[in-house]
């Protein structure tokens, strides 16, 4: 395997692996399962409020 086939590799297949990465990576905070992290993140900095 030379330079050329490993550029030849990275120029097709590297593009369709960071694109699906990065799909992974938008739609991982979405899941089900991360539904009360979130709203727990989201609720954080108002648990001390005693101003209402």
């Amino acid at each position: 395997m030379n330079y050329n086939d490993l550029r030849h590799f990275a120029d097709s297949w590297g593009l369709v692996v960071m694109g699906v990465i990065f799909l992974i990576l938008i739609a991982w905070p979405f899941r089900k399962a991360n539904r009360q992290r979130n709203e727990d993140a989201a609720t954080m900095i108002f648990r001390d409020d005693d101003n209402g």
